[in-house]
C-alpha cells in the first residue's frame, strides 16, 4: 500500500470531526459530495478521501480537491480493499474527536449540517453517536423524499434503541451518511465479515455504550441508484442472513438491559419476524440453518402459530400507516427549500469549480 504526498499521518495536528468519504467509481458524484463538505460554515473538520482502485475519473477529483484545500486527505489505493476494508481504513487514519462518514455519492443537505450534528454530541455527553433525518436523491441529483423513522428530537437510552429496531426487523438509525459517533467508542472498527447490514451492527455495538441522539432535521441528502453496494446485495440476499446473525448476537445483552423476559411477548415476535420474513425470501444456507434453529428453539409451534395469525391481522394496518407516512414526508421534502437551495447551489458551475 503506498500513500499520496497529500496524506497527512493520524500524529498531526487533531481536530474536533472527520469526515471520511470512502468511494468507489463515483466520480461522477463527488464534486457534489466534497463541495457540500467545504461549504460548511462549521470548519473544525479534516476531510479524508479514501478512493478503492476506482477505474473512473475519481483520482483527478480527488486531486483536484486537494490541491485547492488542506483540509483535504486523500489515499488512492492501487488495489481494491472492498467495501469494509476501506470503511475501517478510513476510521484508523481519522483523528477527530468525533467521525462522519459521507458515502461518495451522497452529500450534506445544509451548509449547517455538520455544527448540527456535532451539537447533538457536545450537548449530550452521555451519547456514543447521533442521527438524523435524511433527503433522499436519484441518480440526477432530484429529491424524491425523505426518510424520517423516529419523528420527533430527543435522547434515546441505548439498549432500547436497539429493541425498537429489532422490533422493527429495519434499521431505524440511518445509512453512515445520516450518522456521527465518537471515535473513542468505536476503536473496534466495522464487522470485516458483514456485507450488507455492517452500519447496523456498528450502531448495536456503539448503542450498548451509550445513548442516541436524534434530529428529525434532514441534514444530509442519501442517493439511491442500481450500481450501488446495497442494491447489488439486496440481489443476492446476503442480509437476510446477516439480520439473522445480528439477532442472535445482540437480542439477549440487549434483553438483559431493558428486562425483556424470555417468556415475553415482545421478544418472540422479534424472533418471528426475523425468522419469517428470511424463510419467505427462500435464504438458503448452512450458517443460516443453525442459527435459525437456535432461535426457532426460544419459539415453540404453538407461539409461532400465535405470532402468525398476529402478524397477519396487524400487517396490514402496518403496511397502511407507513404509506400515510411515506406520503407526508415526501411533501415535507418538498418543501424544504433550504435544503433544497442547497443542493441547487452545490450543482451550479461555481460549486465544482
Amino acid at each position: 500500500m503506498w500513500f499520496i504526498d497529500t496524506f497527512r499521518p493520524a500524529t498531526a495536528m487533531p481536530c474536533t470531526l472527520s469526515v471520511l468519504i470512502p468511494t468507489y467509481n463515483y466520480g461522477r458524484y463527488l464534486p457534489e459530495a466534497i463541495d457540500s463538505v467545504l461549504g460548511q460554515d462549521f470548519t473544525d473538520f479534516e476531510l479524508l478521501v479514501s478512493d478503492d482502485a476506482s477505474t473512473d475519473d475519481s483520482t483527478a477529483v480527488i486531486s483536484h480537491y486537494a490541491a485547492k484545500d488542506p483540509r483535504v486527505r486523500f489515499q488512492l489505493h492501487p488495489a481494491n480493499l472492498g467495501m469494509v476494508a476501506n470503511w475501517n481504513w478510513c476510521l484508523q487514519h481519522a483523528r477527530g474527536d468525533y467521525v462522519k462518514y459521507l458515502f461518495g455519492d451522497d452529500c450534506l443537505a445544509s451548509r449547517h449540517s455538520l455544527g448540527r450534528m456535532v451539537a447533538l454530541l457536545e450537548n449530550n455527553p452521555g451519547a456514543t453517536m447521533a442521527a438524523t433525518g435524511r433527503l433522499v436523491l436519484d441518480e440526477n441529483s432530484a429529491v424524491t423524499g425523505l426518510w424520517d423513522d423516529w419523528g420527533k428530537t430527543g435522547l434515546f437510552d441505548g439498549p432500547p434503541s436497539i429493541l425498537r429496531c429489532l422490533r422493527a426487523n429495519h434499521n431505524l438509525i440511518g445509512e453512515p451518511s445520516a450518522a456521527i459517533f465518537r471515535r473513542a467508542a468505536a476503536t473496534r472498527g466495522f464487522d470485516p465479515t458483514m456485507r450488507q447490514i455492517v452500519d447496523l451492527e456498528m450502531w448495536f455495538h456503539l448503542l450498548l455504550q451509550g445513548g442516541f441522539v436524534y434530529s428529525p432535521e434532514p441534514l444530509c441528502a442519501f442517493r439511491r441508484h442500481g450500481v450501488q453496494q446495497t442494491a447489488i446485495n439486496r440481489q443476492s440476499r446476503v442480509g437476510n442472513i446477516e439480520t439473522v446473525r445480528l439477532l442472535t448476537q445482540y437480542l439477549e445483552p440487549v434483553a438483559q438491559r431493558t428486562g425483556l423476559r424470555p417468556d415475553s411477548l415482545v421478544r418472540r415476535r422479534i424472533i418471528f419476524r426475523s425468522l419469517y420474513y428470511v424463510r419467505k425470501s427462500a435464504t438458503s444456507h448452512p450458517q443460516f440453518e443453525k442459527m435459525s434453529e437456535l432461535l426457532q428453539a426460544q419459539l415453540p409451534r404453538r407461539w409461532w402459530i400465535f405470532c402468525w395469525l398476529l402478524h397477519r391481522m396487524t400487517r396490514p394496518f402496518e403496511n397502511l400507516s407507513r404509506s400515510v407516512r411515506l406520503r407526508r414526508l415526501q411533501k415535507t421534502a418538498q418543501v424544504a427549500t433550504g435544503q433544497l437551495a442547497f443542493l441547487r447551489a452545490l450543482r451550479s458551475p461555481q460549486g465544482h469549480s
